[in-house]
């Protein structure tokens, strides 16, 4: 988890030590969201071209271990209910912080995951057709509604991938200045290392944003010195 409080004071520090303007708040909640989503399904990308290469042996130098690390922060199970059933399927609730789904399961039964319209086969046909032994579900996008069919889902079990929380840096208006108020923020919930991956993004929108160039360099020579840094 990296502090929320200790990103905003750092881009406004680097923003600011050539007066290159102010970030409100507001603008800064909405930098830090979009900058954790990119960071974040960067994990999933990065994790593909690498399970690709030769391992590494080295102990806390292996790239696929180092990925699978942060995004393990994100894993959840989670039992949802079961509502709307008919003699076809069961529909369950809604997982609202749904990024990807791994396995439905059951006890040791792991249910297949099959298209609107390979279902719509296999419901066509008494050998093909959902059953006990045989169950299959789809998944409802964008609502995260997920349908099975074939069992009844008392003991349903989901491994997913979550969602980042949104960040959120809150704060009281005191004699007319936003005051940290650590009480009603949300920090990030990307690995601590990510820290300088944060502030560097954020300061990129931000120029993007202002229109101002010089956020570019800013953040492009911390992105350098970040860098240089891994290669020691």
């Amino acid at each position: 988890m990296v502090n929320i409080n200790t990103v905003y004071q750092k881009v406004l520090a680097l923003a600011n030590k050539e007066k290159r303007g102010y970030i409100t708040p507001q603008e800064f909640n909405l930098f830090a969201n979009q900058a954790q989503l990119d960071i974040f399904e960067q994990y999933f990308y990065d994790l593909n071209q690498f399970s690709r290469m030769p391992g590494n042996d080295t102990e806390h130098a292996d790239m696929v271990d180092i990925l699978e690390e942060k995004i393990g922060v994100f894993e959840k199970t989670s039992s949802p209910v079961a509502y709307n059933s008919n003699n076809d399927f069961y529909n369950l609730a809604s997982i609202s912080d749904l990024y990807r789904l791994g396995t439905v399961r059951v006890d040791n039964l792991t249910i297949e995951k099959v298209s609107k319209k390979q279902i719509r086969q296999y419901q066509s046909g008494p050998l093909t057709k959902p059953s006990s032994s045989r169950p299959v579900y789809i998944l409802d996008r964008p609502q995260n509604i997920i349908q099975v069919f074939g069992f009844t889902p008392e003991e349903i079990i989901l491994d997913y991938i979550k969602k980042p929380e949104n960040p959120k840096w809150a704060y009281n208006v005191v004699q007319g200045k936003a005051i940290y108020n650590s009480t009603n923020s949300i920090n990030f919930e990307l690995h601590p290392s990510e820290e300088v991956e944060l502030v560097i993004k954020i300061l990129e929108l931000s120029g993007i944003t202002l229109q101002d160039n010089s956020m570019y360099q800013v953040a492009s020579t911390e992105d350098a010195e970040n860098i240089q840094q891994e290669k020691l």
